[in-house]
């Protein structure tokens, strides 16, 4: 054995968990992603689902991403650079940008593409980098990559905020990067305080809407149009992962900020563009967004009604006012447990470990889409009292 290989083969907790029998992930799915899904043969409701809107089998954008590739072929063979820019991808763009508010986005291949790329190109040696605690690991990740000087603040501490601002040289970039909907937790930046403090010491301000794009805002535009904070944002990202029933992302911004990263920010110059299928689909769901706002009202009923009973019934959910819903447990070993116990019960959750979260502060993740009902929420719910109580997690 090389010295790589007898390095890494020292990292054996996935095998301990699995010989457990309770280790949760690569969870395979042999139906369509849906409120219910096939797994291991049985029917299981989806609780761990980031599609908002439940758009992913909608027939408008499935129809979509058929004639795309009908059209376009399967693939662009090439980075929107050079060969891979198609008349799709430019009118998304145009779409996205009108959308959130801002003059111009580009289109990356993943959601994780668009903050590595942006994060680690926009700002130079003597700049900085302001990053909420508990920001999304493409930013983390993002930050790493930049020679600016990174600080982090405590999350959504907006003292903790203000003492990294005032450590910045006046005369240098200072850029906030934060979830809108923080992706773990379910809570909701304090973008008005972000922005106060960003004015007061002349800093911009990026927001990733990863999880707040078809949930929040007029439309669903958005955690900075929720807030009427649009103008005051310098750079909107935003996933087709989640709301958008597809694959890829964006950034938008001002016209000068987005030609900076059309030809300088290195993932989405040197990685091939986004599948004639992909940029489909998520076009037809952006319109569908736009047009059916009862959709969002659904997923605002189903989101209302559950933080109602998981408050009343007793769980930990923290300061969450969103469709993620985190169920804490704060046990490693029984965040596995449940996982498998609500599994068995027909129920699909995800469990959320380090490094997504610190060691005290385990949890389960639950998620509400649109076309959850009512009858599928309170089952939920009875499995999750069920195996909580059996575990000794809920009192």
């Amino acid at each position: 054995m090389g010295l790589l290989q007898d390095k890494l083969a020292k990292y054996d907790l996935p095998q301990r968990v699995k010989a457990q029998g309770v280790y949760p992930y690569f969870r395979c799915i042999e139906s369509e992603q849906h409120t219910e899904v096939m797994m291991s043969g049985k029917k299981v409701l989806m609780f761990g689902s980031n599609s908002y809107l439940g758009l992913t089998n909608h027939p408008k954008v499935i129809e979509a991403a058929i004639e795309a590739t009908r059209k376009y072929g399967t693939g662009c063979a090439g980075s929107r650079f050079l060969n891979g820019t198609l008349d799709l991808h430019l009118e998304l763009e145009k779409e996205l940008a009108e959308f959130v508010g801002k003059q111009d986005a580009i289109i990356y291949s993943t959601g994780f593409q668009v903050n590595l790329g942006v994060v680690s190109c926009v700002t130079g040696r003597e700049d900085y980098i302001i990053c909420d605690e508990l920001d999304h690991a493409s930013i983390v990740e993002g930050r790493r990559l930049s020679f600016s000087k990174a600080l982090k603040f405590k999350h959504n501490d907006m003292e903790s905020l203000e003492k990294e601002l005032q450590k910045c040289k006046p005369e240098s970039v200072k850029l906030i990067v934060v979830d809108g909907v923080f992706s773990m937790e379910g809570d909701i930046s304090n973008l008005p305080e972000i922005v106060r403090l960003a004015k007061k010491y002349n800093g911009s301000i990026m927001v990733d809407e990863a999880h707040g794009l078809g949930v929040l805002g007029h439309q669903g535009r958005g955690t900075c149009n929720h807030f009427g904070l649009t103008d005051d944002v310098d750079l909107i990202m935003g996933t087709f992962s989640k709301s958008l029933a597809s694959i890829g992302g964006f950034i938008a911004g001002d016209e000068s900020i987005i030609n900076y990263l059309r030809h300088n920010s290195r993932p989405y110059i040197f990685s091939a563009s986004n599948t004639p299928a992909a940029t489909a689909a998520a076009k037809a769901a952006l319109q569908i967004m736009k047009t059916d706002p009862e959709r969002i009202q659904r997923l605002w009923d189903n989101t209302n009604y559950a933080l109602k009973n998981f408050r009343e019934i007793g769980f930990e959910i923290g300061h969450t006012s969103t469709p993620i819903i985190p169920l804490y447990v704060r046990d490693m070993e029984k965040t596995f447990m449940v996982t498998r116990m609500l599994f068995d019960e027909g129920v699909f959750v995800n469990p959320v470990i380090p490094p997504a979260c610190s060691p005290e502060d385990t949890l389960i993740r639950f998620s509400l889409m649109a076309t959850h009902t009512i009858d599928q929420i309170d089952f939920a719910i009875e499995k999750l009292v069920k195996c909580f109580k059996a575990l000794d997690i809920l009192k």
